[in-house]
């Protein structure tokens, strides 16, 4: 019998750039869900695979598809899934964990030290179809915009990293004005927090800050940030700091600023070790806690957030057909984007 074949774009060579491919369309096994793809999202993850850093050489192979954010509609199930039906709208957390570790069995999945990731350690959602284990699955209500649920993924990055503190009536500082920076901004203007404050050296993206309804949105090489917070009237520091930048820096200045006995999320990455003062860290009381994926809970919440009036539309600044990835790659490159949403079902524009 004939393999049938799908559009899908690939890591198509061990250098820089990706390619749109045919490939074989991805059959469901025991357990396992295929996805017909509507919407994909471009993630910063995809960027570095795009551009082949060290980390993308150690973890995704040529000829790999690639991608991790996505909705779409369930159109094939596998021998033995149940409750489950052709056509309902899904996404998926796209870390495939082992089920057995400890953590595992104590519903923090985010952590297990066995991860397989959608897109990185196996094929990916930049394509017309996708397999992902049942328990993967997220069924997505149909009232929730399409364009939105394509970066859910990202989404839960910024709600497990706001929602890792109480935030009503709390000052916070986000480091780092990226898509899920602003993302996390947004949530902590929700979840009812006092003052807001980003951080970044990208004025198109603070611009974005400012739709989500920050506070301030500054360049901290042109902003005193002490004065600002004396201006906004923080007397001892802020209490919550969501770290997302990756910057030194940035966690550097972060750190500088928290009242004694404040909290931080740290997300962003960065490329190498940076020097701390414990003693400070000590002295002050200040608590810090590592943010790696989503917890399954924030799929819930995320999807109750934007129901609840949490509009996220002001981070898509552009829309292409997924034959024209190359121009959603390029504006993420550039910097002067928020999210790239990929369309996967309108026809191919014309030359």
């Amino acid at each position: 019998m004939e393999q049938k074949m799908m559009d899908a774009i690939i890591k198509h060579v061990d250098g820089e750039g990706l390619a749109l491919a045919r490939v074989p369309i991805p059959e469901p096994g025991p357990g396992e869900v295929q996805i017909k793809i509507h919407k994909t999202a471009i993630c910063g993850t995809d960027v570095h695979i795009y551009q082949w850093n060290e980390w993308s050489r150690q973890h995704v192979h040529v000829g790999q598809t690639i991608g991790h954010e996505y909705v779409g509609e369930i159109s094939a199930l596998g021998d033995g899934v149940t409750g489950l039906k052709i056509g309902q709208k899904v996404s998926g957390e796209g870390h495939i964990t082992c089920g057995h570790c400890r953590n595992c069995h104590t519903g923090n999945i985010q952590w297990c030290k066995d991860t397989v990731s959608v897109g990185v350690d196996r094929d990916g959602a930049f394509a017309e179809y996708l397999v992902i284990p049942e328990r993967n699955l997220i069924l997505i209500d149909d009232d929730l915009d399409e364009d939105v649920v394509s970066f859910f993924d990202a989404f839960g990055n910024a709600t497990h990293t706001a929602l890792q503190w109480l935030l009503p009536g709390e000052d916070v500082l986000i480091t780092g004005a990226g898509p899920i920076g602003i993302i996390a901004a947004g949530i902590c203007r929700y979840a009812g927090a006092r003052r807001i404050v980003i951080t970044d050296m990208n004025e198109y993206r603070l611009s974005l800050a400012r739709k989500m309804g920050v506070d301030r949105a500054v360049n901290p090489l042109t902003t005193d940030l002490p004065a600002l917070m004396k201006e906004l009237g923080l007397k001892e520091g802020f209490d919550v700091g969501l770290e997302m930048s990756g910057a030194g820096a940035a966690f550097k200045q972060m750190l500088s600023v928290m009242r004694n006995g404040g909290k931080i999320s740290l997300l962003g990455l960065g490329n190498g070790p940076i020097q701390l003062d414990m003693n400070e860290i000590i002295g002050r009381g200040l608590t810090l806690q590592g943010i790696y994926g989503r917890k399954m809970d924030n799929w819930h919440q995320m999807a109750y957030m934007v129901q609840g009036g949490l509009d996220l539309t002001p981070v898509i600044t552009h829309r292409f057909h997924y034959t024209e990835f190359q121009k959603g790659f390029d504006a993420m490159i550039s910097g002067n984007s928020g999210k790239v949403v990929l369309d996967w079902t309108s026809p191919a524009p014309t030359k």
